[in-house]
């Protein structure tokens, strides 16, 4: 958390809140939440000046434009911002203050400190890491199912922590891939290989039909995430299987189980997404002398 859905809602609420706004300076409290430069002081005094354009992503993570400047911004699991009047008080774990010449600020607030900020010269940020190594754009024209097949189909990898793999397919996490592979009716344990044409078409559509609804629901506020504005996403209440282990499937009424794939809490109905190979073997009685 935050994963695609949410992070886009952020940018949307970003965009409009602070596109345009010119940045008269730059308060770090945390130093380690910059990357880059290694240098909280020459983070801000760069930044001092500087005016928003607008606000991108790139998987999970921003991409805030401005005149000369890319800031490249993770929220990791709990970072959020947020905009206020440079009056009110600041609120425990604020660590990033950009203070704008129009009375506001814009505030980063993380409560578990794992939050990071690199700063580029425009098109060096792409080029480089943290960005440099992501894999395809699940709802951008060109995230095809021919892309998507051509990316993992061939790999032998079980198909959620392929899909988990942000080198590979970016901006998924826990939440939305055990929606899209239950959607999907495939188990998280198959191994990419084993899928056959039937099953990457039926992915593919769960996957972006997933996605597209959870950035219209505003993401899912499962703990603590609300946009920039600080508005709940309302996804949580159109999930069909995450979180729900113990109830009765929306599809079949059979029992959701939870177990740890690749490390991972993972949602499964046994009778909707069946593990080939996997079922019990009836038990034959030793024939009597």
């Amino acid at each position: 958390m935050p994963e695609l859905p949410e992070v886009e809602t952020v940018r949307r609420t970003l965009n409009e809140l602070v596109g345009g706004k010119r940045i008269e300076r730059v308060t770090v409290t945390l130093p380690r939440i910059i990357q880059r430069p290694a240098e909280p002081e020459a983070f801000a005094a760069a930044l001092a000046g500087h005016t928003i354009q607008t606000v991108e992503r790139r998987g999970k993570f921003l991409r805030i434009l401005l005149d000369g400047l890319v800031l490249v911004s993770h929220l990791r699991m709990e970072g959020r911002y947020g905009v206020y009047r440079q009056d009110e008080p600041v609120e425990l774990h604020t660590h990033v203050r950009f203070r704008f010449d129009d009375g506001t600020e814009l505030r980063y607030k993380d409560v578990r400190q794992f939050g990071t900020m690199h700063l580029f010269a425009p098109g060096e940020d792409l080029a480089n890491a943290p960005l440099n190594k992501l894999g395809l754009e699940p709802l951008d024209d060109a995230f095809t199912l021919q892309a998507f097949k051509r990316e993992v189909a061939h790999r032998t990898t079980k198909i959620k922590p392929l899909l988990l793999n942000q080198a590979h397919i970016v901006g998924l996490g826990n939440i939305y891939v055990d929606e899209a592979l239950f959607t999907a009716g495939i188990h998280p344990e198959r191994a990419a290989d084993t899928l056959k044409a039937p099953d990457w078409a039926r992915l593919y559509d769960a996957i972006r039909a997933t996605l597209g609804r959870a950035v219209d629901a505003g993401g899912s506020s499962i703990k603590s995430y609300v946009n920039g504005q600080g508005e709940m996403g309302m996804f949580q209440h159109q999930l069909l299987i995450y979180g729900r282990e113990d109830g009765a499937c929306t599809r079949c009424g059979g029992t959701i189980v939870k177990t740890v794939v690749g490390g991972r809490g993972t949602h499964t109905c046994p009778a909707c997404q069946p593990l080939p190979g996997n079922r019990l073997k009836a038990k034959v009685k030793p024939r009597a002398k």
